[in-house]
């Protein structure tokens, strides 16, 4: 064929080193796959580790089929496997020994061998007729040999079936006959009782008569003919009677043999029915009751029958083996029950047994399971039981589409599957009218329309400052509704004098609020601005005067500036001042004198230098972190167990070094500088009991500081205006403009 062809023509290339294999160089040809590669190229491969077979089995595998071989090949063969080393003739196949090839023809049930010359790739089929039997084995047809057809008549197959009776009905077919299906009836060993079954069923033994056991008893006539037979169903025939002379040579308690009671006087029996001879010894079989340690026996005299009850006192024990009761006598059907409930878990793992006097090894659990299963609206009706549930195995025979109708699942349906997938447009309306670029789905709410939009904040401060007019905010998803622009408000809050300054937000500025901000408002004797928190204005004159002066009237305010009894404002409290107070009211409860000062409300708080200070203020948030670390550290060290504790800061300027060593004095913390510029750095050591943290931080002191600074009063416009004033309004007239001097307009 092709194979054939390529290697002739040398256009067969080697899948290994994906040359061409040559007419005269050594081959090795897979016997799985009939893949041709260079004998070298297959040595090389085979000694790799990746062709190492998987799962951990041993050999290596083909680089074609991956068939799994043992043995690395070595020697170059021919085709068959007869030559060693083939040379090549022209007039033959390459690489083959131009024999005949002689291989057995592989998978096939044919005795012939290969008939045709030494060649690659797999044996052609066998071209041999045979005569081959149906499968009954009533007739025969002539088939191509190395068929794996199988030959069927249309004959009864007619072969003995199973039970040995009957013959098989079906038509010629492979295998096996089935089991015989006729019925027939069975009768029971002693005649009472009979049941059907398929014939060919095994039995347990025949004795000719019966067939089976019925466990009842066999009530036969004996061979006495006075007495019946007391054993279970049993083949036949029944044993002798019990009580035959012969058969009976002891008297009823077995303790004398007949022979001396003969002796002694008594009467010779002669039919089964004659009393056997009791010899008058206490009878001493046992009796059902007791216990293991002490077995209770009969106190009568020999006697013939049922022993009486035991009148002895017993120990029973309840079913679980919990309890015991004493009883005067036993009959082995006393049984009595305790009321331990038992509390092992059932076989679900989820309940307790809970039984009385319980017996069982399993526990099995009788309750419903009632968890939801997996689709989510039925509930698991199987015993309780352990792990997850069974999927649901209700299913709907309506079909099941999306919303828009497009995709269908059709019945049956399982309970429990979700909507088919459209990739169609989702149809439900939408609050907006902008495009929908998202699919058809089966939640009730649609996503987010993000179309991008212009819409206002919330505060509508978007602005362009080129030509001073409002505009829209751009890129705005339509889904968002509530937009801030990250500016002030700013806008007039209810007191008419101050403008909001929270960021761009929704609703009113100020809600069940008053403005707190500070009034701006000059005071009427200094011209500082007031600064308290935000209150009504006292005077509409001062406002009056306010206007006039910014339209650049002169106003007389000598009469608004006049000496008047100056009254002092009460300051509200802090929390120092509730600190104090807190502190007075416990020295008060407590008895301590005031005079003592225990808790330091009258020491002073730390100096800070002027020096420390500025610079303090050129970079509060340094000076913020410092001391925030100082004050970790010296809490650190008087709450745990070292006396030192020390903390390294990294290299910094000497201005910032100089401040930490200056803190570090007042929070009695010991500092020392390390290495040289520009790596020098500092290294802060608390000791315990001599370290502490300042009442009063440097920034808090600061911020009082910056509190309590006066503000600069805002510039007054200077007008030039004359020292007459005309008429009791106290007002005058403003001056005519002086001419400007243009000193660049000469006239000639």
């Amino acid at each position: 064929g092709s194979l054939i062809e390529q290697l002739t023509t040398e256009k067969y290339e080697c899948m290994v080193c994906c040359e061409v294999v040559r007419i005269v160089a050594p081959v090795w040809s897979c016997q799985n796959c009939y893949h041709v590669f260079h004998l070298n190229c297959i040595k090389k491969w085979a000694r790799s580790p990746a062709s190492q077979a998987e799962d951990g089995n041993s050999g290596w595998r083909c680089p074609a089929c991956q068939n799994a071989s043992m043995q690395v090949p070595k020697t170059y063969t021919c085709f068959c496997g007869k030559v060693h080393n083939p040379e090549w003739n022209r007039n033959e196949i390459p690489h083959s020994c131009g024999e005949l090839c002689g291989k057995k023809r592989q998978g096939l049930d044919c005795p012939h061998l290969c008939n045709i010359l030494c060649h690659p790739g797999p044996c052609p089929s066998c071209p041999a007729f045979v005569t081959k039997t149906c499968e009954c084995g009533q007739t025969s047809h002539s088939v191509r040999c190395g068929q794996s057809t199988k030959i069927h008549c249309s004959n009864v197959c007619g072969n003995t079936l199973n039970c040995g009776k009957h013959s098989c009905t079906q038509v010629c077919h492979a295998g096996k006959c089935s089991p015989c299906q006729l019925t027939v009836q069975q009768v029971c060993y002693c005649g009472n009782n009979f049941k059907d079954v398929l014939c060919g069923t095994k039995e347990e033994f025949s004795d000719g008569f019966g067939n089976f056991s019925c466990q009842n008893i066999c009530g036969k006539k004996l061979n006495c003919g006075r007495h019946n037979c007391t054993q279970v169903c049993h083949p036949q025939p029944c044993q002798l009677c019990p009580r035959l002379p012969q058969v009976v040579y002891r008297c009823p308690c077995g303790q004398t043999p007949l022979s001396k009671l003969l002796e002694l006087g008594c009467v010779e029996r002669k039919v089964c029915t004659d009393p056997i001879p009791s010899c008058g010894k206490t009878c001493g079989k046992p009796l059902p009751c007791g216990s293991y340690e002490f077995i209770h026996t009969c106190e009568s005299l020999c006697h013939e029958g049922e022993c009486r009850p035991c009148s002895r006192t017993s120990n029973i024990y309840c079913r679980c083996g919990f309890k015991k009761k004493f009883m005067f006598f036993l009959i082995a059907a006393i049984t009595f029950m305790c009321d331990k409930r038992c509390n092992k878990k059932r076989s679900c793992g989820r309940h307790k047994c809970n039984e009385v006097c319980c017996v069982d090894t399993e526990h099995k659990c009788s309750l419903v399971c009632g968890r939801k299963l997996n689709c989510g609206l039925h509930r698991c009706e199987e015993p309780c039981h352990r792990g997850s549930c069974q999927t649901c195995w209700q299913t709907s025979f309506d079909e099941l589409t999306c919303y828009c109708g497009e995709s269908v699942i059709y019945p049956p349906v399982p309970c429990g599957t979700q909507p088919p997938e459209c990739k169609k447009t989702c149809t439900r309306p939408h609050d907006c009218d902008h495009p929908v670029y998202h699919s058809c789905h089966s939640e009730e709410k649609c996503p987010p329309c993000t179309y991008l939009t212009q819409k206002w904040c919330m505060g509508k401060h978007e602005v362009i400052v080129i030509c001073f007019f409002f505009q829209l905010r751009s890129n705005i998803p339509c889904h968002l509704t509530d937009i801030s622009c990250g500016l002030r408000c700013n806008q007039m809050l209810k007191c008419g004098m101050h403008k909001c300054k929270r960021i761009c937000h929704k609703g009113e500025c100020l809600i069940d609020e008053e403005c707190r901000q500070p009034c701006i408002i000059p005071r009427l004797y200094c011209n500082h601005p007031c600064m308290a928190p935000c209150h009504p204005i006292a005077a509409i004159s001062i406002a009056t005067k306010l206007t006039d002066l910014q339209l650049g009237d002169s106003v007389e305010i000598s009469r608004l500036i006049t000496k008047k009894e100056m009254k002092q404002a009460r300051l509200q409290c802090d929390e120092e001042c509730l600190a104090l107070q807190r502190n007075r009211r416990l020295a008060e409860a407590l008895e301590i004198d005031d005079n003592s000062d225990p808790f330091n409300i009258r020491t002073p708080g730390p100096k800070y230098s002027e020096l420390l200070k500025e610079d303090a203020r050129k970079d509060l948030k340094f000076v913020s972190d410092v001391e925030k670390e100082m004050r970790m550290l010296v809490e650190a060290v008087n709450k745990g167990k070292h006396t030192k504790k020390s903390h390294c800061y990294p290299p910094m300027n000497r201005d910032h070094r100089r401040i930490i060593h200056e803190l570090a004095q007042v929070y009695g913390i010991e500092s020392v500088s390390y290495d040289n510029e520009p790596k020098r750095n500092v290294v802060i050591t608390a000791v315990k009991g001599k370290s502490f943290c300042p009442s009063n931080t440097l920034t808090s002191v600061l911020d009082k500081e910056m509190q309590s600074r006066p503000l600069a009063p805002p510039p007054i416009p200077h007008y030039k205006q004359t020292d007459k004033t005309t008429g009791d309004s106290g007002l005058s007239k403003p001056l005519k403009e002086e001419p400007i001097i243009d000193y660049f307009d000469v006239q000639d």
